[in-house]
Protein backbone atom coordinates (compact mmCIF):
# COMPACT_ATOMS: atom_id res chain seq x y z
CA UNK A 1 0.00 0.00 0.00
CA UNK A 2 1.44 3.40 -0.88
CA UNK A 3 2.57 5.44 2.11
CA UNK A 4 -0.30 7.91 1.89
CA UNK A 5 -2.84 5.05 2.02
CA UNK A 6 -2.68 4.29 5.73
CA UNK A 7 -6.15 3.13 6.63
CA UNK A 8 -5.27 1.80 10.09
CA UNK A 9 -6.68 4.93 11.72
CA UNK A 10 -9.95 4.51 9.81
CA UNK A 11 -10.20 0.86 10.83
CA UNK A 12 -9.41 1.72 14.44
CA UNK A 13 -11.96 4.52 14.57
CA UNK A 14 -14.63 2.35 12.96
CA UNK A 15 -13.89 -0.52 15.34
CA UNK A 16 -14.15 1.72 18.40
CA UNK A 17 -17.41 3.18 17.15
CA UNK A 18 -18.87 -0.25 16.38
CA UNK A 19 -17.90 -1.39 19.89
CA UNK A 20 -20.08 1.37 21.30
CA UNK A 21 -17.52 4.03 22.07
CA UNK A 22 -18.94 7.48 21.38
CA UNK A 23 -17.89 9.14 18.15
CA UNK A 24 -16.72 12.70 18.56
CA UNK A 25 -16.21 15.03 15.67
CA UNK A 26 -12.76 16.38 16.44
CA UNK A 27 -10.13 17.98 14.23
CA UNK A 28 -8.39 14.59 14.18
CA UNK A 29 -11.45 12.58 13.13
CA UNK A 30 -12.27 15.18 10.49
CA UNK A 31 -8.70 14.98 9.15
CA UNK A 32 -8.84 11.18 9.01
CA UNK A 33 -12.10 11.19 7.08
CA UNK A 34 -11.10 14.07 4.80
CA UNK A 35 -7.98 12.15 3.83
CA UNK A 36 -9.59 8.73 3.48
CA UNK A 37 -12.85 9.63 1.70
CA UNK A 38 -11.29 10.48 -1.69
CA UNK A 39 -9.04 7.42 -1.40
CA UNK A 40 -12.17 5.26 -1.48
CA UNK A 41 -13.88 7.26 -4.25
CA UNK A 42 -16.04 9.52 -2.10
CA UNK A 43 -15.90 13.05 -3.50
CA UNK A 44 -14.33 15.65 -1.18
CA UNK A 45 -17.45 17.83 -1.31
CA UNK A 46 -19.63 14.94 -0.20
CA UNK A 47 -17.21 14.23 2.65
CA UNK A 48 -17.21 17.89 3.71
CA UNK A 49 -21.01 17.94 3.86
CA UNK A 50 -20.98 14.77 5.95
CA UNK A 51 -18.46 16.26 8.38
CA UNK A 52 -20.87 19.01 9.44
CA UNK A 53 -22.79 16.84 11.90
CA UNK A 54 -22.03 13.77 13.99
CA UNK A 55 -24.69 11.44 12.49
CA UNK A 56 -23.59 12.10 8.92
CA UNK A 57 -19.91 11.87 9.92
CA UNK A 58 -20.58 8.46 11.48
CA UNK A 59 -22.32 7.39 8.26
CA UNK A 60 -19.29 8.61 6.30
CA UNK A 61 -16.95 6.66 8.58
CA UNK A 62 -19.09 3.55 8.13
CA UNK A 63 -19.04 3.92 4.33
CA UNK A 64 -15.29 4.55 4.16
CA UNK A 65 -14.58 1.57 6.42
CA UNK A 66 -16.99 -0.62 4.46
CA UNK A 67 -15.37 0.23 1.13
CA UNK A 68 -11.95 -0.60 2.57
CA UNK A 69 -13.12 -3.87 4.14
CA UNK A 70 -15.33 -5.11 1.30
CA UNK A 71 -12.84 -4.14 -1.40
CA UNK A 72 -10.00 -5.86 0.42
CA UNK A 73 -11.99 -9.06 0.81
CA UNK A 74 -13.18 -8.96 -2.79
CA UNK A 75 -9.63 -8.51 -4.07
CA UNK A 76 -8.24 -11.23 -1.78
CA UNK A 77 -10.86 -13.69 -3.01
CA UNK A 78 -10.06 -12.80 -6.62
CA UNK A 79 -6.34 -13.40 -6.09
CA UNK A 80 -6.96 -16.82 -4.53
CA UNK A 81 -9.57 -17.81 -7.11
CA UNK A 82 -7.32 -16.74 -9.97
CA UNK A 83 -4.37 -18.66 -8.55
CA UNK A 84 -6.51 -21.78 -8.16
CA UNK A 85 -7.64 -21.50 -11.78
CA UNK A 86 -4.05 -20.99 -12.94
CA UNK A 87 -2.97 -24.06 -11.00
CA UNK A 88 -5.72 -26.01 -12.77
CA UNK A 89 -4.38 -24.79 -16.13
CA UNK A 90 -7.35 -22.51 -16.84
CA UNK A 91 -5.56 -19.32 -17.88
CA UNK A 92 -8.67 -17.76 -19.45
CA UNK A 93 -10.64 -18.50 -16.31
CA UNK A 94 -7.85 -17.02 -14.19
CA UNK A 95 -8.60 -13.60 -15.69
CA UNK A 96 -12.29 -13.65 -14.75
CA UNK A 97 -11.97 -12.94 -11.02
CA UNK A 98 -10.07 -9.74 -11.77
CA UNK A 99 -12.55 -8.72 -14.45
CA UNK A 100 -15.31 -9.27 -11.89
CA UNK A 101 -13.49 -7.05 -9.39
CA UNK A 102 -13.01 -4.31 -11.98
CA UNK A 103 -16.72 -4.45 -12.84
CA UNK A 104 -17.78 -3.44 -9.32
CA UNK A 105 -14.83 -2.05 -7.36
CA UNK A 106 -14.76 1.71 -6.74
CA UNK A 107 -11.64 2.05 -4.57
CA UNK A 108 -8.88 3.20 -6.93
CA UNK A 109 -6.13 1.37 -5.02
CA UNK A 110 -7.95 -1.96 -5.25
CA UNK A 111 -8.81 -1.36 -8.90
CA UNK A 112 -5.14 -0.71 -9.66
CA UNK A 113 -4.10 -3.94 -7.94
CA UNK A 114 -6.72 -5.94 -9.84
CA UNK A 115 -5.62 -4.36 -13.12
CA UNK A 116 -1.97 -5.15 -12.35
CA UNK A 117 -2.85 -8.81 -11.75
CA UNK A 118 -4.90 -8.88 -14.92
CA UNK A 119 -2.08 -7.31 -16.93
CA UNK A 120 0.37 -9.86 -15.51
CA UNK A 121 -1.87 -12.67 -16.72
CA UNK A 122 -1.88 -11.14 -20.20
CA UNK A 123 1.92 -11.04 -20.37
CA UNK A 124 3.39 -14.13 -22.04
Amino acid sequence: MPEDLNWDDVRSLARRTSEGQPFTLTDETRAILRRAAPQVAIPPGEAERALQQVPSAVALLDEVASRIRVGSRRLSRAIVDSANRQDAGDMDGARQPFLDVLAVEVVPHYRAIAQTHLDALDDP
